[in-house]
């Protein structure tokens, strides 16, 4: 009886043991994404069920304060994804703008171009009808050093402002909308993928709407910084938006650290781009992601394990 006892234990024991290897044999990664209010917590929180249900990646979706904070993040280990601004990825591989001080940052490949992150600039201020008439105004920049705080410069000096010629507040997305709403504010800069939570909760709630960035001010930013494109944003996108509103747009991009395994960003990439259809019926922002989209513009280099992927697709992209 003893010694039948000691075999189940040894049993036991074993079954247990080769539960836990199994369990600590699935990679585990930490995505970084942006604020609860903007497109990219939500949208992450979509494509990481996929990960995790498709590649077998344990895939832990934290809210950040984007794209700045998520490179940083990869580079100190904390995350190993992150969603980020394609000039805001450029700017860390470069060692420039937002990344002077910290210098060239390149423990970092890309994944994917996800979809278009139109600068919008909204407001309720009925006087505001396009960027020169922010001159004077109390208007929100982004975070210094952000990648929405860039954008809105760059928008300002293509329209012939600087920071001077504003009252300049420095917002999150949330932040931004709570103080539109209680008249802090006269217009804030918000960097993302339409709909975006926090204009559409502001359009809803109030008679806030979208400012045009378009004529001489888009052609002469798009001529400065050609990671910039026009885009359209459809009528009907926020409450009371009865036509199309342009303006510029920079590219939402999934990175992953440059020591991610081959095998498992091959995985991660083949889980979202072999189910777009699914994705788009959970999150709108589904219907940009396209092979073309993916690898078209991109300026730092590709995963090996990303690049594998698209070479099935019959596409070539740059890795290092």
């Amino acid at each position: 009886m003893k010694k039948l006892l000691s075999l189940a234990l040894v049993v036991v024991l074993a079954l247990s043991f080769a539960a836990c290897n199994s369990t600590t044999g699935t990679t585990k990664m930490t995505m970084g994404t942006g604020g609860t209010a903007g497109t990219y917590y939500g949208y992450g929180g979509v494509l990481s069920q996929y990960m995790i249900n498709n590649a077998g990646v344990d895939v832990n979706v934290v809210a950040t304060d984007g794209s700045k904070a998520n490179i940083q993040g990869i580079d100190a280990g904390d995350y190993q994804l992150g969603t980020v601004q394609s000039d805001v990825m450029s700017y860390a591989w470069e060692g420039t703008r937002s990344f002077e001080t910290e210098g060239k940052i390149d423990s970092f490949r890309t994944v994917a171009g996800l979809y278009a992150e139109a600068v919008q600039l909204v407001t309720m201020d009925e006087s505001i009808k396009s960027v020169a008439d922010l001159k004077g105004k109390s208007v929100s920049i982004g975070a210094p050093g952000s990648g929405v705080y860039f954008n809105a410069v760059d928008v300002l000096t293509a329209a012939g402002l600087t920071e001077e010629d504003i009252k300049a507040q420095y917002q999150s997305f949330a932040d931004s909308a709570d103080a539109l709403k209680d008249g802090k504010i006269d217009a804030a800069f918000i960097v993302a993928g339409p709909p975006t939570p926090a204009i559409t909760e502001l359009c809803t709630s109030s008679n806030a709407y979208l400012v045009p960035i378009d004529g001489d001010v888009a052609a002469k930013l798009i001529a400065d910084c050609p990671f910039y494109t026009e885009h359209k944003i459809p009528a009907g996108t926020y409450k009371g938006q009865e036509e199309d509103v342009t303006t510029v747009t920079v590219k939402a991009t999934l990175i992953v650290s440059k020591d991610a395994s081959e095998d498992d960003v091959y995985k991660l990439t083949k889980a979202v781009f072999d189910n777009i259809d699914a994705i788009t019926k959970e999150n709108a922002k589904g219907a940009e992601l396209s092979i073309e989209n993916a690898t078209g513009g991109m300026t730092v280099p590709f995963h090996p394990g990303a690049a594998k992927y698209f070479a099935e697709k019959g596409v070539t992209v740059a890795v290092e």
